[in-house]
């Protein structure tokens, strides 16, 4: 028989499916209580909803409302009068037995439903939200991890994978969510064969998926760390096929169990509802890496605990190492998805209910941006992608910069001269020179071109030497009884305040190049994860 729990979301045909079960299992109820029912007593009865038991004369009878009635106050009664003649009492109006469903028909008020909807309402945007903001979040850190090489190594790679989990179960909940309101307004079509019911199975199959594999890349994550700082034996790329493995793998392994074992014993509509013990297939599998990744979380932070007082016994303030490793339990909390332990143990209770409002909005909320706080902490707030990007932004910037003062030079008034080619490790440029201004020099790499025409033409391209040539091959130059010699003409050009400038820039590029050229090493990891945690 298919159990609906309180935190099911059911259809009408599946409602009736559970109604079918209870009638008979009622029926059987009756058959045992008959030869036990004496004269003067109101016999046991189905009526249609709730299975009555025998009652005495002149007895009310109470039941409790029933749980395979989904939208029912579960909390509440029925009841029927059992009058004095040994019969339910009769409404003579309509000739049928009297019931008294108050209490049951509570939450299917107009005030309570309205109610109940502004919640659903409430949750759906703040997730809704909370995803988006993730999702983008999301895509920008993987591009940043994917595009830089420098970035690429095996902590990263388990990164992208967990990004790219978040993502995948961003986009199933937006899916599942269009397919669902979809086939919610196809309810009220006639009966008969309705295709898009498998379009609807199929998209709650691969939520369950992306759900459970995004736990699972948690739980890698958690794997991963507690590897280095206690074994350090998962340092090594060639573990990351392992890793994908129990990260992608695994998942597809119970889900597959379950969605056999839907189609076979509860192929009932779309399989949002959990069908019973069902829902067990792909839940316990999922709760034990939530639990797993919480103990592994403890045992990290007592590590790191002992080595913030083992290292900085007598150098730092006791409220430094709680503030340090306050800091480091804060970093990881999210990625090690500690919030889901918070009311994990609880059962759901009734819908708009305190507890239930409060439950729901604090895992809609912490659920929906897990992904942008994950993407923050350690993309965006990573040191190492910060340098990465900081030094592609100095190199487009520097080399913008270059190529705008080039032209600037250029297309400078009173008829230029072009005074051949610069190289540079970044650019090529040609640089001109104006024949009105001789000390216009465009130095943009490590030597100059010679011009030869002395009447402002076109110049001609020649060999690059090793100094800067001398005033007097310049065009307009005219020689002086005060001509200084060829080494203090070089020093005198050197001595310009606009070279310095530009031979500064140029020894800032050639740092700029020299940063990051050490490839991250597979031994420095450990070293690594701790400084990013801050202990070290």
């Amino acid at each position: 028989m298919l159990t609906i729990d309180s935190d099911d979301v059911i259809t009408r045909d599946e409602q009736i499916y559970v109604l079918i079960g209870a009638r008979a299992k009622c029926e059987r109820s009756i058959r045992g209580q008959r030869a036990l029912v004496k004269e003067g007593e109101c016999v046991p009865q189905w009526d249609g909803i709730i299975c009555w038991p025998r009652g005495r004369a002149g007895q009310l009878v109470s039941v409790l409302c029933p749980e395979y009635i989904y939208d029912f106050n579960h909390r509440g009664r029925a009841y029927r009068q059992c009058d004095a003649s040994g019969s339910w009492e009769q409404v003579p109006a309509i000739n049928r037995t009297w019931a008294n469903y108050t209490e049951c028909t509570t939450y299917l008020t107009t005030d309570h439903r309205s109610q109940e909807e502004k919640v659903f309402e409430r949750l759906h945007v703040m997730y809704t939200v909370g995803y988006s903001i993730s999702l983008v979040s999301l895509v920008v850190a993987v591009s940043i991890l994917c595009y830089f090489k420098r970035l690429h190594c095996t902590r990263n790679y388990i990164h992208i994978h967990l990004f790219t989990s978040f993502m995948c179960r961003a986009v199933s909940i937006f899916v599942k969510d269009a397919v669902l309101y979809s086939v919610s307004d196809a309810e009220a079509e006639p009966p008969g064969p309705r295709p898009h019911m498998v379009g609807c199975k199929v998209a709650v199959t691969l939520f369950l998926y992306f759900l459970a594999t995004n736990h699972y890349w948690i739980l890698v994550e958690g794997l991963y760390l507690h590897s280095l700082i206690f074994m350090a034996f998962l340092s090594d790329k060639s573990y990351l096929w392992a890793l994908t493995i129990i990260g992608w793998g695994v998942p597809a392994v119970f889900v597959s169990v379950w969605v056999s074992a839907r189609a076979s014993l509860a192929d009932t509509q779309c399989w949002d509802i959990s069908a019973g013990n069902l829902k067990w297939i792909y839940q316990v599998p999922i709760l034990a890496a939530i639990v797993v990744n919480f103990f592994l979380f403890l045992n990290i932070i007592r590590v790191l605990a002992s080595k913030l007082w083992e290292t900085n016994t007598g150098k730092l303030d006791p409220r430094q190492q709680y503030r340090r490793l306050l800091k480091s339990t804060l970093v990881l909390m999210p990625l090690f998805g500690v919030h889901y332990m918070v009311f994990m143990a609880l059962p759901y209770t009734e819908v708009t209910g305190m507890l239930w409002q409060v439950q729901m909005h604090y895992e809609m909320f912490f659920n929906s941006f897990q992904g942008f706080v994950v993407a923050f902490i350690y993309c965006f707030c990573n040191g190492e992608v910060q340098a990465e990007v900081k030094k592609a932004w100095l190199r487009r910037s520097l080399a913008l910069d270059i190529k705008q003062k080039a032209k600037m030079t250029s297309s400078g008034g009173g008829g230029s001269c072009y005074y051949g080619g610069m190289m540079s490790h970044t650019t090529t440029h040609s640089i001109s020179l104006s024949a009105t201004n001789p000390r216009g020099l465009s130095l943009a790499g490590g030597a100059m071109g010679q011009g030869g025409a002395t009447g402002g033409g076109g110049g001609v391209r020649q060999p690059r030497l090793s100094s800067i040539h001398p005033l007097t091959s310049l065009p307009g130059y005219v020689p002086t009884d005060t001509q200084p010699s060829r080494p203090q003409q070089e020093l005198a050009v050197m001595e310009e305040p606009w070279t310095r400038t530009r031979l500064g820039t140029m020894e800032e590029l050639g740092t700029m190049e020299e940063l990051g050229v050490m490839e991250e090493l597979g031994t420095m990891e450990e070293l690594e994860v701790l400084e990013e945690l801050g202990t070290m």
